[in-house]
Protein backbone atom coordinates (compact mmCIF):
# COMPACT_ATOMS: atom_id res chain seq x y z
CA UNK A 1 0.00 0.00 0.00
CA UNK A 2 1.41 3.40 -0.93
CA UNK A 3 1.53 6.19 1.65
CA UNK A 4 -0.86 8.22 -0.52
CA UNK A 5 -3.49 5.50 -0.53
CA UNK A 6 -2.94 4.92 3.22
CA UNK A 7 -3.61 8.58 3.98
CA UNK A 8 -6.80 8.54 1.92
CA UNK A 9 -8.05 5.31 3.51
CA UNK A 10 -7.33 6.43 7.07
CA UNK A 11 -9.00 9.79 6.43
CA UNK A 12 -12.09 8.07 5.03
CA UNK A 13 -12.29 5.67 7.99
CA UNK A 14 -11.97 8.43 10.58
CA UNK A 15 -14.41 10.62 8.67
CA UNK A 16 -17.01 7.85 8.86
CA UNK A 17 -16.43 7.51 12.62
CA UNK A 18 -16.45 11.21 13.51
CA UNK A 19 -20.02 11.14 14.83
CA UNK A 20 -18.97 8.73 17.56
CA UNK A 21 -17.31 11.67 19.28
CA UNK A 22 -18.99 14.65 20.86
CA UNK A 23 -17.93 18.14 19.75
CA UNK A 24 -14.69 18.93 21.56
CA UNK A 25 -14.06 15.30 22.54
CA UNK A 26 -10.51 14.03 22.21
CA UNK A 27 -9.71 11.36 19.60
CA UNK A 28 -7.32 8.46 20.24
CA UNK A 29 -3.66 9.44 20.33
CA UNK A 30 -1.46 9.35 17.26
CA UNK A 31 0.38 6.37 18.74
CA UNK A 32 -2.91 4.49 19.08
CA UNK A 33 -3.82 5.26 15.47
CA UNK A 34 -0.37 4.10 14.31
CA UNK A 35 -0.93 0.78 16.06
CA UNK A 36 -4.47 0.47 14.75
CA UNK A 37 -3.72 1.11 11.08
CA UNK A 38 -0.16 -0.32 11.00
CA UNK A 39 1.28 2.75 9.29
CA UNK A 40 3.94 5.30 10.09
CA UNK A 41 3.39 8.35 12.36
CA UNK A 42 3.87 10.59 9.32
CA UNK A 43 0.98 8.87 7.52
CA UNK A 44 -1.31 9.32 10.54
CA UNK A 45 -0.34 12.98 10.84
CA UNK A 46 -1.15 13.58 7.18
CA UNK A 47 -4.55 11.91 7.52
CA UNK A 48 -5.42 14.01 10.58
CA UNK A 49 -4.20 17.16 8.82
CA UNK A 50 -6.52 16.39 5.91
CA UNK A 51 -9.51 16.13 8.23
CA UNK A 52 -8.46 19.29 10.07
CA UNK A 53 -8.37 21.10 6.73
CA UNK A 54 -11.98 20.01 6.20
CA UNK A 55 -12.93 21.56 9.53
CA UNK A 56 -13.80 18.22 11.14
CA UNK A 57 -10.89 18.09 13.60
CA UNK A 58 -8.81 20.52 15.64
CA UNK A 59 -5.22 19.68 16.54
CA UNK A 60 -3.70 21.21 19.66
CA UNK A 61 0.08 20.80 19.86
CA UNK A 62 1.05 18.91 22.98
CA UNK A 63 -2.56 18.13 23.87
CA UNK A 64 -3.94 15.98 21.06
CA UNK A 65 -6.60 15.96 18.37
CA UNK A 66 -10.26 16.82 19.02
CA UNK A 67 -13.51 16.81 17.13
CA UNK A 68 -14.31 20.34 16.01
CA UNK A 69 -16.91 22.17 18.08
CA UNK A 70 -18.81 23.24 15.00
CA UNK A 71 -18.85 21.11 11.87
CA UNK A 72 -17.80 22.90 8.75
CA UNK A 73 -20.69 24.15 6.64
CA UNK A 74 -19.92 24.24 2.92
CA UNK A 75 -20.28 27.68 1.41
CA UNK A 76 -22.96 27.95 -1.27
CA UNK A 77 -21.49 27.66 -4.76
CA UNK A 78 -20.99 30.88 -6.67
CA UNK A 79 -22.05 31.52 -10.25
CA UNK A 80 -18.97 31.28 -12.45
CA UNK A 81 -20.86 30.84 -15.71
CA UNK A 82 -19.79 34.35 -16.81
CA UNK A 83 -16.22 33.06 -17.14
CA UNK A 84 -17.14 30.99 -20.19
CA UNK A 85 -17.62 34.20 -22.15
CA UNK A 86 -14.51 35.92 -20.80
CA UNK A 87 -12.26 32.92 -21.48
CA UNK A 88 -13.58 32.41 -25.01
CA UNK A 89 -13.34 35.99 -26.30
CA UNK A 90 -11.01 36.14 -29.29
CA UNK A 91 -7.93 38.32 -29.19
CA UNK A 92 -6.82 40.74 -31.88
CA UNK A 93 -5.63 37.81 -34.00
CA UNK A 94 -9.23 37.03 -34.88
CA UNK A 95 -11.20 33.80 -35.22
CA UNK A 96 -8.40 31.94 -37.01
CA UNK A 97 -6.09 32.17 -33.99
CA UNK A 98 -5.22 29.06 -32.02
CA UNK A 99 -7.88 28.07 -29.46
CA UNK A 100 -7.41 29.51 -25.98
CA UNK A 101 -8.57 26.34 -24.23
CA UNK A 102 -5.79 24.20 -22.75
CA UNK A 103 -6.16 20.43 -22.92
CA UNK A 104 -4.01 18.83 -20.21
CA UNK A 105 -5.61 15.37 -20.55
CA UNK A 106 -2.53 13.68 -21.98
CA UNK A 107 -0.28 15.13 -19.28
CA UNK A 108 -2.64 14.41 -16.40
CA UNK A 109 -2.93 10.78 -17.51
CA UNK A 110 0.69 10.20 -16.47
CA UNK A 111 -0.05 11.57 -13.00
CA UNK A 112 -3.23 9.58 -12.42
CA UNK A 113 -2.61 7.19 -9.51
CA UNK A 114 -4.42 3.89 -10.15
CA UNK A 115 -6.75 2.59 -7.43
CA UNK A 116 -5.21 0.27 -4.82
CA UNK A 117 -4.41 -3.14 -6.27
CA UNK A 118 -4.18 -1.90 -9.85
CA UNK A 119 -0.82 -2.49 -11.55
CA UNK A 120 0.52 0.80 -13.02
CA UNK A 121 1.56 0.26 -16.63
CA UNK A 122 0.68 3.92 -17.29
CA UNK A 123 3.31 5.59 -15.07
CA UNK A 124 6.15 7.84 -16.09
CA UNK A 125 8.39 7.79 -13.01
CA UNK A 126 10.50 5.25 -11.17
CA UNK A 127 9.04 2.92 -8.57
CA UNK A 128 10.08 3.99 -5.04
CA UNK A 129 12.38 0.96 -4.85
CA UNK A 130 14.35 2.36 -7.80
CA UNK A 131 14.52 5.93 -6.51
CA UNK A 132 17.64 7.07 -4.58
CA UNK A 133 15.58 8.17 -1.60
CA UNK A 134 18.26 7.83 1.06
CA UNK A 135 20.82 9.55 -1.14
CA UNK A 136 18.38 12.37 -1.95
CA UNK A 137 17.54 12.88 1.72
CA UNK A 138 21.23 13.04 2.61
CA UNK A 139 21.92 15.43 -0.29
CA UNK A 140 19.06 17.70 0.78
CA UNK A 141 20.35 17.78 4.35
CA UNK A 142 23.89 18.64 3.22
CA UNK A 143 22.55 21.23 0.78
CA UNK A 144 20.64 23.05 3.51
CA UNK A 145 23.89 23.55 5.44
CA UNK A 146 25.87 24.90 2.49
CA UNK A 147 26.99 28.54 2.85
CA UNK A 148 24.49 30.74 1.07
CA UNK A 149 22.11 27.84 0.40
CA UNK A 150 19.08 30.01 1.15
CA UNK A 151 20.30 33.08 -0.72
CA UNK A 152 18.91 34.06 -4.08
CA UNK A 153 20.69 32.05 -6.79
CA UNK A 154 21.99 33.46 -10.06
CA UNK A 155 19.18 33.74 -12.62
CA UNK A 156 20.84 31.17 -14.89
CA UNK A 157 21.46 28.72 -12.03
CA UNK A 158 24.37 28.07 -9.70
CA UNK A 159 27.67 27.88 -11.55
CA UNK A 160 28.70 24.40 -10.41
CA UNK A 161 25.41 22.82 -11.50
CA UNK A 162 25.53 24.56 -14.87
CA UNK A 163 29.08 23.25 -15.34
CA UNK A 164 27.91 19.71 -14.51
CA UNK A 165 25.13 19.86 -17.12
CA UNK A 166 27.64 21.23 -19.65
CA UNK A 167 30.00 18.28 -19.06
CA UNK A 168 27.09 15.84 -19.34
CA UNK A 169 26.12 17.34 -22.71
CA UNK A 170 29.58 16.44 -23.97
CA UNK A 171 31.25 17.32 -27.25
CA UNK A 172 34.80 18.53 -27.92
CA UNK A 173 36.58 20.05 -24.94
CA UNK A 174 35.13 23.45 -24.19
CA UNK A 175 32.47 23.22 -26.93
CA UNK A 176 29.67 23.29 -24.37
CA UNK A 177 30.40 25.33 -21.27
CA UNK A 178 28.50 26.54 -18.24
CA UNK A 179 27.90 29.79 -20.11
CA UNK A 180 25.59 27.89 -22.50
CA UNK A 181 23.42 26.38 -19.71
CA UNK A 182 20.22 27.63 -18.09
CA UNK A 183 18.97 25.61 -15.09
CA UNK A 184 15.23 24.92 -15.25
CA UNK A 185 12.55 23.44 -13.00
CA UNK A 186 12.57 20.07 -14.76
CA UNK A 187 11.97 18.98 -18.33
CA UNK A 188 8.38 20.16 -18.71
CA UNK A 189 9.36 23.66 -17.63
CA UNK A 190 12.25 23.59 -20.10
CA UNK A 191 9.91 22.53 -22.89
CA UNK A 192 7.42 25.29 -22.09
CA UNK A 193 10.17 27.90 -22.03
CA UNK A 194 11.65 26.63 -25.31
CA UNK A 195 8.41 26.68 -27.29
CA UNK A 196 7.41 30.10 -25.95
CA UNK A 197 10.84 31.47 -26.82
CA UNK A 198 11.40 29.94 -30.25
CA UNK A 199 7.97 29.60 -31.92
CA UNK A 200 5.86 32.58 -32.94
CA UNK A 201 2.17 32.41 -31.94
CA UNK A 202 0.11 30.92 -34.75
CA UNK A 203 3.12 29.27 -36.40
CA UNK A 204 3.73 25.57 -36.98
CA UNK A 205 6.02 23.43 -34.84
CA UNK A 206 7.13 20.08 -36.25
CA UNK A 207 6.90 17.11 -33.88
CA UNK A 208 7.63 13.43 -34.17
CA UNK A 209 4.62 11.20 -34.75
CA UNK A 210 3.84 9.69 -32.34
CA UNK A 211 5.25 11.93 -29.62
CA UNK A 212 4.99 12.74 -25.92
CA UNK A 213 1.46 14.15 -25.24
CA UNK A 214 2.93 16.87 -23.02
CA UNK A 215 4.62 18.34 -26.08
CA UNK A 216 1.32 18.62 -27.91
CA UNK A 217 -0.33 20.20 -24.87
CA UNK A 218 2.44 22.77 -24.41
CA UNK A 219 2.44 23.64 -28.12
CA UNK A 220 -1.30 24.21 -28.23
CA UNK A 221 -1.26 26.17 -24.99
CA UNK A 222 1.45 28.40 -26.50
CA UNK A 223 -0.78 29.08 -29.50
CA UNK A 224 1.29 27.12 -32.03
CA UNK A 225 0.25 24.25 -34.31
CA UNK A 226 1.98 20.87 -33.85
CA UNK A 227 2.55 19.25 -37.26
CA UNK A 228 3.41 15.53 -37.20
CA UNK A 229 6.41 13.95 -38.93
CA UNK A 230 6.36 10.11 -38.86
CA UNK A 231 8.90 8.03 -36.92
CA UNK A 232 10.09 4.56 -37.87
CA UNK A 233 12.50 2.14 -36.19
CA UNK A 234 15.47 4.41 -37.06
CA UNK A 235 13.91 7.59 -35.72
CA UNK A 236 12.24 10.48 -37.50
CA UNK A 237 11.81 10.16 -41.28
CA UNK A 238 14.21 12.86 -42.46
CA UNK A 239 12.84 12.87 -46.01
CA UNK A 240 9.42 13.77 -44.63
CA UNK A 241 11.01 16.25 -42.21
CA UNK A 242 12.41 18.24 -45.12
CA UNK A 243 9.02 18.20 -46.82
CA UNK A 244 7.29 19.36 -43.63
CA UNK A 245 9.68 22.30 -43.23
CA UNK A 246 9.07 23.33 -46.84
CA UNK A 247 5.28 22.96 -46.61
CA UNK A 248 4.75 24.75 -43.29
CA UNK A 249 7.55 27.29 -43.00
CA UNK A 250 8.14 26.00 -39.46
CA UNK A 251 11.19 27.20 -37.58
CA UNK A 252 11.15 24.61 -34.77
CA UNK A 253 11.36 20.82 -34.74
CA UNK A 254 10.89 18.99 -31.41
CA UNK A 255 12.44 15.54 -31.15
CA UNK A 256 13.62 12.85 -28.74
CA UNK A 257 16.58 11.19 -30.50
CA UNK A 258 17.30 8.74 -27.66
CA UNK A 259 14.70 6.11 -26.60
CA UNK A 260 11.90 8.18 -28.08
CA UNK A 261 8.64 8.41 -26.17
CA UNK A 262 6.61 6.37 -26.96
CA UNK A 263 8.30 4.22 -29.63
CA UNK A 264 11.68 3.70 -27.93
CA UNK A 265 13.47 4.41 -31.24
CA UNK A 266 17.05 5.70 -31.29
CA UNK A 267 17.96 8.10 -34.09
CA UNK A 268 20.63 6.46 -36.28
CA UNK A 269 23.98 8.12 -36.97
CA UNK A 270 23.03 8.86 -40.58
CA UNK A 271 19.74 10.44 -39.62
CA UNK A 272 21.37 12.47 -36.85
CA UNK A 273 23.46 14.17 -39.52
CA UNK A 274 20.43 14.56 -41.79
CA UNK A 275 18.26 16.13 -39.07
CA UNK A 276 20.86 18.82 -38.45
CA UNK A 277 21.43 19.41 -42.17
CA UNK A 278 17.69 19.70 -42.89
CA UNK A 279 17.14 22.08 -39.97
CA UNK A 280 20.09 24.27 -40.93
CA UNK A 281 18.83 24.48 -44.52
CA UNK A 282 15.42 25.58 -43.20
CA UNK A 283 16.93 28.12 -40.80
CA UNK A 284 15.18 26.29 -37.97
CA UNK A 285 15.88 25.16 -34.42
CA UNK A 286 15.96 21.55 -33.27
CA UNK A 287 14.65 21.23 -29.71
CA UNK A 288 16.31 18.04 -28.44
CA UNK A 289 14.59 16.44 -25.47
CA UNK A 290 17.26 14.18 -23.95
CA UNK A 291 14.95 12.98 -21.15
CA UNK A 292 16.20 9.35 -21.11
CA UNK A 293 19.98 9.93 -21.22
CA UNK A 294 20.42 8.29 -17.78
CA UNK A 295 17.95 5.45 -18.38
CA UNK A 296 20.11 3.17 -20.52
CA UNK A 297 19.96 -0.54 -19.71
CA UNK A 298 22.87 -2.62 -18.44
CA UNK A 299 23.48 -4.66 -21.61
CA UNK A 300 22.84 -1.85 -24.08
CA UNK A 301 25.47 -0.47 -26.46
CA UNK A 302 27.26 2.82 -25.76
CA UNK A 303 24.87 5.75 -26.10
CA UNK A 304 25.36 8.29 -28.88
CA UNK A 305 26.16 11.80 -27.67
CA UNK A 306 23.44 14.44 -27.69
CA UNK A 307 22.85 16.29 -30.95
CA UNK A 308 23.98 19.44 -29.14
CA UNK A 309 27.46 17.98 -28.56
CA UNK A 310 28.51 18.73 -32.13
CA UNK A 311 26.56 21.90 -32.89
CA UNK A 312 28.72 25.03 -32.63
CA UNK A 313 26.23 27.15 -34.57
CA UNK A 314 23.32 26.88 -32.12
CA UNK A 315 20.88 24.92 -34.29
CA UNK A 316 20.12 22.60 -31.36
CA UNK A 317 18.43 23.70 -28.15
CA UNK A 318 19.14 20.84 -25.76
CA UNK A 319 16.87 19.81 -22.87
CA UNK A 320 18.08 17.65 -19.96
CA UNK A 321 16.50 16.63 -16.67
CA UNK A 322 17.31 14.77 -13.47
CA UNK A 323 13.68 14.04 -12.67
CA UNK A 324 13.11 10.80 -14.59
CA UNK A 325 16.10 9.06 -13.05
CA UNK A 326 15.47 10.24 -9.48
CA UNK A 327 12.04 11.34 -8.28
CA UNK A 328 9.07 13.28 -9.66
CA UNK A 329 9.74 15.90 -6.97
CA UNK A 330 13.39 16.54 -7.88
CA UNK A 331 12.42 18.96 -10.59
CA UNK A 332 15.80 20.14 -11.82
CA UNK A 333 16.74 20.28 -15.48
CA UNK A 334 18.60 22.40 -17.98
CA UNK A 335 18.42 24.11 -21.35
CA UNK A 336 21.62 24.30 -23.40
CA UNK A 337 21.69 26.89 -26.18
CA UNK A 338 23.88 29.46 -27.88
CA UNK A 339 23.63 33.01 -29.13
CA UNK A 340 20.47 35.13 -29.10
CA UNK A 341 18.34 32.02 -28.52
CA UNK A 342 19.93 31.57 -25.10
CA UNK A 343 19.17 35.18 -24.21
CA UNK A 344 15.55 34.73 -25.31
CA UNK A 345 15.22 31.55 -23.24
CA UNK A 346 16.69 33.30 -20.21
CA UNK A 347 14.29 36.24 -20.57
CA UNK A 348 11.24 33.98 -20.88
CA UNK A 349 12.22 32.00 -17.78
CA UNK A 350 12.88 35.13 -15.73
CA UNK A 351 9.47 36.54 -16.62
CA UNK A 352 7.69 33.25 -15.93
CA UNK A 353 9.38 31.90 -12.79
CA UNK A 354 12.38 34.10 -11.82
CA UNK A 355 14.68 31.14 -11.01
CA UNK A 356 14.84 27.59 -9.68
CA UNK A 357 14.98 27.55 -5.84
CA UNK A 358 18.58 27.47 -4.70
CA UNK A 359 18.19 24.71 -2.06
CA UNK A 360 16.88 22.38 -4.76
CA UNK A 361 19.80 23.20 -7.05
CA UNK A 362 22.27 22.69 -4.21
CA UNK A 363 20.64 19.33 -3.37
CA UNK A 364 20.88 18.21 -7.00
CA UNK A 365 24.56 19.16 -7.07
CA UNK A 366 25.20 17.26 -3.83
CA UNK A 367 23.43 14.21 -5.24
CA UNK A 368 25.25 13.97 -8.59
CA UNK A 369 28.58 14.60 -6.86
CA UNK A 370 28.19 11.82 -4.30
CA UNK A 371 29.48 8.23 -4.59
CA UNK A 372 25.85 7.09 -4.33
CA UNK A 373 25.08 8.62 -7.74
CA UNK A 374 27.05 6.10 -9.79
CA UNK A 375 25.67 3.21 -7.74
CA UNK A 376 22.15 4.51 -8.29
CA UNK A 377 22.59 4.74 -12.07
CA UNK A 378 23.81 1.14 -12.16
CA UNK A 379 20.85 -0.02 -10.08
CA UNK A 380 18.37 1.80 -12.35
CA UNK A 381 19.98 0.33 -15.48
CA UNK A 382 19.70 -3.19 -14.09
CA UNK A 383 16.22 -2.73 -12.66
CA UNK A 384 14.75 -1.30 -15.86
CA UNK A 385 16.33 -4.01 -18.00
CA UNK A 386 14.91 -6.75 -15.77
CA UNK A 387 11.45 -5.25 -16.03
CA UNK A 388 11.75 -4.74 -19.81
CA UNK A 389 12.79 -8.36 -20.34
CA UNK A 390 9.98 -9.58 -18.11
CA UNK A 391 7.41 -7.53 -20.01
CA UNK A 392 8.66 -8.66 -23.41
CA UNK A 393 8.62 -12.32 -22.30
CA UNK A 394 5.14 -12.00 -20.81
CA UNK A 395 3.81 -10.41 -24.01
CA UNK A 396 5.22 -13.24 -26.11
CA UNK A 397 3.54 -15.75 -23.82
CA UNK A 398 0.21 -14.15 -22.95
CA UNK A 399 -0.46 -11.54 -25.66
CA UNK A 400 1.46 -12.40 -28.85
CA UNK A 401 -0.99 -10.47 -31.04
CA UNK A 402 0.23 -7.17 -29.53
CA UNK A 403 3.56 -6.55 -31.23
CA UNK A 404 6.15 -4.23 -29.62
CA UNK A 405 7.36 -1.53 -32.01
CA UNK A 406 10.91 -2.21 -30.89
CA UNK A 407 12.68 -3.66 -27.86
CA UNK A 408 14.65 -0.62 -26.69
CA UNK A 409 17.90 -0.92 -24.77
CA UNK A 410 16.95 2.05 -22.62
CA UNK A 411 13.96 3.90 -21.30
CA UNK A 412 11.01 2.54 -19.38
CA UNK A 413 8.21 1.59 -21.76
CA UNK A 414 7.15 -0.54 -24.73
CA UNK A 415 4.98 0.69 -27.60
CA UNK A 416 2.51 -1.91 -28.86
CA UNK A 417 0.81 -2.04 -32.24
CA UNK A 418 -2.61 -3.60 -31.72
CA UNK A 419 -4.55 -5.55 -34.35
CA UNK A 420 -6.60 -3.37 -36.70
CA UNK A 421 -10.08 -2.78 -35.41
CA UNK A 422 -9.09 -2.90 -31.74
CA UNK A 423 -11.00 -0.35 -29.67
CA UNK A 424 -8.26 1.44 -27.71
CA UNK A 425 -10.67 3.15 -25.32
CA UNK A 426 -12.63 -0.05 -24.72
CA UNK A 427 -9.46 -2.05 -24.10
CA UNK A 428 -8.12 0.61 -21.72
CA UNK A 429 -11.35 0.50 -19.69
CA UNK A 430 -11.43 -3.32 -19.71
CA UNK A 431 -7.80 -3.40 -18.55
CA UNK A 432 -8.60 -1.14 -15.62
CA UNK A 433 -11.48 -3.42 -14.63
CA UNK A 434 -9.03 -6.32 -14.82
CA UNK A 435 -6.62 -4.53 -12.49
CA UNK A 436 -4.01 -2.97 -14.78
CA UNK A 437 -3.75 0.67 -15.92
CA UNK A 438 -2.43 1.28 -19.46
CA UNK A 439 -2.02 4.30 -21.74
CA UNK A 440 -3.99 4.34 -25.01
CA UNK A 441 -2.07 5.41 -28.08
CA UNK A 442 -4.37 8.10 -29.46
CA UNK A 443 -3.10 11.00 -27.26
CA UNK A 444 0.41 10.48 -28.68
CA UNK A 445 -0.61 11.57 -32.18
CA UNK A 446 -0.99 15.20 -33.27
CA UNK A 447 -3.34 14.18 -36.09
CA UNK A 448 -5.13 10.97 -37.07
CA UNK A 449 -3.48 7.83 -35.72
CA UNK A 450 -2.40 5.17 -38.27
CA UNK A 451 -3.84 2.42 -36.11
CA UNK A 452 -4.56 1.36 -32.52
CA UNK A 453 -1.68 1.33 -30.04
CA UNK A 454 -0.92 1.01 -26.34
CA UNK A 455 2.03 2.31 -24.35
CA UNK A 456 3.05 0.03 -21.47
CA UNK A 457 5.42 1.47 -18.87
CA UNK A 458 7.32 -0.79 -16.51
CA UNK A 459 9.03 1.97 -14.51
CA UNK A 460 6.54 2.14 -11.64
CA UNK A 461 6.14 -1.61 -11.19
CA UNK A 462 7.53 -3.28 -8.08
CA UNK A 463 9.44 -5.95 -10.03
CA UNK A 464 9.30 -8.73 -12.57
CA UNK A 465 6.49 -10.63 -10.81
CA UNK A 466 4.21 -7.62 -10.96
CA UNK A 467 5.11 -7.06 -14.61
CA UNK A 468 4.13 -10.63 -15.51
CA UNK A 469 0.89 -10.38 -13.56
CA UNK A 470 0.06 -7.08 -15.26
CA UNK A 471 0.45 -8.59 -18.73
CA UNK A 472 -1.73 -11.54 -17.67
CA UNK A 473 -4.45 -9.11 -16.63
CA UNK A 474 -4.08 -7.17 -19.87
CA UNK A 475 -4.43 -10.40 -21.87
CA UNK A 476 -7.62 -11.18 -19.97
CA UNK A 477 -8.96 -7.71 -20.81
CA UNK A 478 -8.00 -8.21 -24.46
CA UNK A 479 -9.92 -11.48 -24.52
CA UNK A 480 -12.93 -9.77 -22.92
CA UNK A 481 -12.96 -7.08 -25.61
CA UNK A 482 -12.02 -9.59 -28.34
Amino acid sequence: MSSGSSVAQISETLRSEINRYSPGQKLPSNRALVDRFHVSPVTVSRALAALAAEGLLVTRPGAGTYRADRPAVPAPPGDTSWQQVALAVEGPEGPDAAPRAVDATGVLASFAAPPPGVIPFNGGYLHPSLQPRDAMAAALARAGRRPGAWDRPPIEGIAELRAWFARETGGPAGAVSAAHVLVTAGGQSALTTALHALAAPGSAVLVESPTYPGTLAVARAAGVRPVPVPVDADGVRTDLLAEAFAATGARVFFCQPLFQNPTGAVLTAERRREVLAVARAAGAFVVEDDFSRRLGHTSGPPLPPPLAADDPDGTVVHMASLTKVTSPSLRVGALVARGPALQRLRAIQVVDTFFVPRPLQEAALELVGSPAWTRHLRAVAAGLQQRRDAMAAALRTHLPQAVPYTLPHGGYHLWLRLPDGTDEAGLTSAALRAGVAVSPGRPYFAAEAPGPHLRLSFAETAGVEEVDEGVRRLAAAFAEEG
